[in-house]
């Protein structure tokens, strides 16, 4: 008899949990996954990525309709936005996908699923209920919260989080978001383009820190421009309420200058991330931890060789996707038994504003922290002719390349950028050369069309130098320009 009453063990029922739950029971292996709360899906499905790409595209068609005459269409008066109509069209979202993440449809496929909150008593037992649960191999998945800053008076303020924003029903007239990346943007732009005036309170000195300042820069334009106001480099440093007035009190983040008060009818919290371990007794399995979440290697594994750790918890890159990925790896080591390694470096993502901006490997920020030489070579949106029919000509693609003309990385701030770096992530991930790329024939008129383009310019200056005319006109004879402009451009 096996000592041990399952195969593998689940902490967390989110991306990564899922993931690895319905991958190990199709496999056969015998596997119990225990989430805390009352559903299964996680913060992605309940408080994530769903409802806020749902909300992004209500607030997207709302502004289009306001922006009917750029369209050659009779300019509309717009009514009120009803807030609640609007969270109810999230809701009926969620509750669909919440039907493919049902503890039926995992029954089905061999797994049992349990709700409550367990504890390790040892590296291989957690205790639920009561109930000791023993298991061969655990995967601790329990994903991440936002973290509250410790500003004073804060805590007395009803402010809002990702967990709360989408419970909401009344449209604030102004709303304060603490924190410039891409939760901070995201939810600022889709209440500024419901009807809200947004400000937003960034305390290092540009928003969307990790990117290049050329994209940021892009982004701040367009959303300064839709009425969104901006403080960079600007800490929050009280928050009190005046009446039904919330007032947050800014000073400059290097402490000099003068303080102002900000007034709003709400403040959203999107100011970071904590990893979910208080109350798993991880000290009891003797899982080592740090505030930033449970480290691991590049196997998934934690110090304790049966135990790993997937998604937001381990401390790495915190997107969904990520989280299934290390779900994978996880499962090839614990079930499978086979060696697989993450590789970070091939993994690309998005922030869905509008414009969206996208990433994979190298950017000209970490090219420089890790002291590698680069050039780039770049393509606007705005000689892009389906970009130009579209009414979306803002925004730019951007690959770094190293001295051999390898890829290094790329970026896109545009339109359906999180849809267009797809190709660049198959050919960091296939090894696809940039010729590849360059002469593969994408169908016109396609925003992809810019990856072509940008992905020949690598080879345009060889390819149309002066030395190959040279060499084709001693050859074949070629006679050279037939025109040239009154003033010699050429």
């Amino acid at each position: 008899m096996s000592k041990y009453a399952y195969d593998l063990g689940i902490i967390g029922g989110g991306a990564a949990g899922l993931t690895a739950a319905a991958g190990a029971a199709q496999f056969g292996a015998k596997t119990i996954l225990i989430e805390k709360s009352s559903k299964l899906g996680g913060d992605c499905l309940h408080s994530g990525c769903v409802p806020s790409k749902t909300l992004i595209r209500t607030a997207a068609v709302w502004n289009l309709a306001g922006r009917s005459a750029a369209f050659g269409l009779p300019l509309l008066s717009l009514p009120p936005v009803d807030l609640g109509a609007v969270m109810d069209r999230v809701r009926g979202v969620i509750e669909k996908i919440q039907r493919h993440d049902s503890p039926e449809r995992f029954c089905g496929l061999g797994a049992e699923i349990r709700f409550g909150r367990p504890a390790f008593s040892d590296d291989h037992v957690v205790e639920l209920d009561g109930q000791r649960i023993s298991a061969k191999n655990w995967i601790i998945a329990t994903g991440s919260s936002p973290v509250v800053p410790p500003i004073e008076g804060l805590a007395a303020v009803p402010y809002w989080t990702n967990e709360t924003v989408f419970s909401q029903r009344t449209m604030p007239g102004r709303l304060i978001v603490l924190g410039g990346g891409p939760i901070g943007l995201e939810i600022a732009q889709a209440f500024a383009r419901l009807g809200s005036k947004v400000v937003i309170i960034e305390f290092m000195d540009r928003i969307l820190g990790p990117e290049d300042a050329d994209m940021a820069d892009i982004l701040k334009g367009r959303l300064e421009a839709e009425g969104i106001e901006i403080h960079t480099a600007t800490k929050a440093e009280r928050v009190q309420m005046r009446g039904s007035i919330v007032e947050v009190t800014v000073a400059p983040a290097d402490g000099e200058g003068e303080k102002t008060a900000i007034e709003g009818d709400a403040v959203f919290i999107a100011t970071g991330r904590k990893p979910n371990i208080d109350g798993l007794e991880l000290k009891n399995a003797g899982i080592t931890f740090t505030n930033r979440g449970i480290p691991t290697n590049i196997r998934m594994k934690t110090n304790i060789a049966h135990i790993y750790a997937c998604g937001d918890v381990n401390g790495q890159l915190p997107f969904t996707h990520v989280a299934g990925y290390e779900a994978g790896i996880a499962l090839t080591n614990a079930v499978l038994h086979l060696p697989r390694k993450a590789d970070y470096g091939k993994i690309g993502w998005c922030t869905y504003t509008d414009p969206e901006v996208a990433s994979i490997g190298f950017n000209e920020k970490r090219a420089r922290k890790d002291g590698l030489d680069y050039r780039i070579i770049e393509e606007m949106f705005a000689d892009n002719d389906r970009a130009l029919a579209e009414g979306e000509s803002l925004g730019k693609i951007k690959i770094l390349l190293d001295s051999k003309d390898r890829l290094l990385g790329c970026q896109i701030i545009g339109p359906h950028a999180g849809e267009l770096i797809h190709e660049w992530i198959i050919a960091q991930n296939g090894g696809v050369k940039l010729s590849g790329m360059a002469g593969a024939v994408h169908v016109y008129p396609t925003l992809s069309e810019i990856s072509k383009r940008v992905a020949g310019r690598v080879f345009a200056d060889k390819l149309f130098s002066d030395t190959t005319k040279s060499i084709l006109k001693f050859v074949f004879g070629l006679k050279g320009r037939a025109c040239t402009l009154p003033d010699n451009r050429k």
